[in-house]
Order: structure tokens, then sequence, then C-alpha cells
């Protein structure tokens, strides 16, 4: 397949539309804020999707469960990947069982692969620079405002090596994100105690030499 930025692939590998291995999804619902509650089934947007991963942070917006019941097209469950849709395009994200039953918004598109085993190969896919390269060259619109296609997405060249390269090399880069995301995790709890210090000396509540 020409154009694909990969080169010449190891034998044993092929390079196929995406669209050829996975269902692709259209972007979910775009829940008006009068029908968004404090508690109810989850709705995903772009910004929730952090670090390859869906952040359950409190920003969550949720949508009453009488609406959720006619949204079931855009249930998620685990092994689906999300994929930016819009702003910045290509940025993407596996579910987990902890977010299966959550609905997605109008902004971001679902993965699904034929075989789940592939998920994690698959993320690694997208989240590689030449993938999102490739996508925000065929995006359409402004800087700021670009989208791409259910199509587009679809035709994106991936390369596939047999399956159980695709399972060594989704969890090589998995352990990598972990640990990632676990030092990312580390440094966002000391900058919360470093301001939760700043308070205590800054108000004379605490004494620098305690």
């Amino acid at each position: 397949m020409s154009g694909t930025g990969f080169g010449e692939l190891p034998e044993g590998w092929v390079c196929v539309p995406l669209g050829e291995i996975c269902e692709v999804q259209t972007g979910g619902p775009a829940v008006p804020r009068t029908r968004q509650v404090r508690d109810g089934v989850p709705l995903v947007r772009p910004a929730d999707l952090r670090d390859q991963r869906i952040s359950a942070h409190a920003g969550l917006v949720h949508v009453d469960p009488g609406t959720a019941l006619g949204l079931s097209k855009y249930r998620l469950v685990a092994d689906d990947i999300l994929v930016t849709r819009t702003g910045t395009v290509g940025r993407a994200a596996l579910v987990t069982a902890e977010e299966s039953g959550w609905l997605y918004n109008t902004h971001l598109l679902r993965l699904r692969p034929h075989d789940a085993a592939q998920a994690p190969y698959l993320l690694a896919c997208l989240s590689h620079h030449r993938a999102s390269d490739w996508l925000e060259r065929r995006a359409a619109g402004t800087t700021g405002m670009r989208s791409i296609t259910m199509r587009t997405l679809s035709d994106l060249p991936v390369p596939i090596p047999p399956l159980d390269q695709q399972r060594a090399i989704g969890a090589a880069l998995k352990a990598v994100d972990e640990k990632i995301r676990a030092h990312a995790e580390i440094v966002r709890a000391t900058e919360e105690l470093r301001d939760t210090l700043a308070d205590l000396l800054l108000s004379g509540r605490l004494s620098s030499g305690a």
C-alpha cells in the first residue's frame, strides 16, 4: 500500500486499512446541558482522553438514565478504542471494563476491533506519530477546528504483524505507558502537596521551621 509511511514491512506482516479489521462508528450524541445530570451514565468527551486512557476525573459529564436508554448504539464495551474526531484529531484511548456501558459524544469516533485481542496493538499504532501525522494531513477545516470523517479513519493504513507479535508489541508498550501514568500521578500528587504547603506557609498557619 503506497503512502503508508511505514516503508518495507518485515516478512509475514501486511498493511491493511483500519476499516478492514475494525467496525468504525460515527460520533455519539451531542447531549445538551439541559439533559446532563450530576449522576447517571458518564458521557466521554475528547477532554476525557488522557495518556491513552479515559480519565475518570470529577469533571465527567453524565446523562440521565432515561435519555441513555435511547442511546444504546453509542454504548462502549471493553477493548473499544475512542479516537478524537475534531480539534487535535487522532488522539486515541482504550476503553477498559471500568468504562463499559458508558457513552461517547459527537466529537469522538469509536473503533471496535473484530478481534478484541488486537486492541492493545491497534492502540499503539494509533498513538504513533505516523498515524497522527497521516490523519492530520487529511483533516479538513481551519486551525483549531480540524476534523476527520469516519471514512478517513477507516482508510488509515495499519501494519499488521502475526497475532503473537501483535500481543507482544501491545504488552511491551502497555507496560511502558503504565509506568508513564504512574510517574505522572506521582508528579500530580506532589504538585498538590506543594500547593497545600504553600497555602499553609503563606498564611502563617505553619512555620517554615516546623
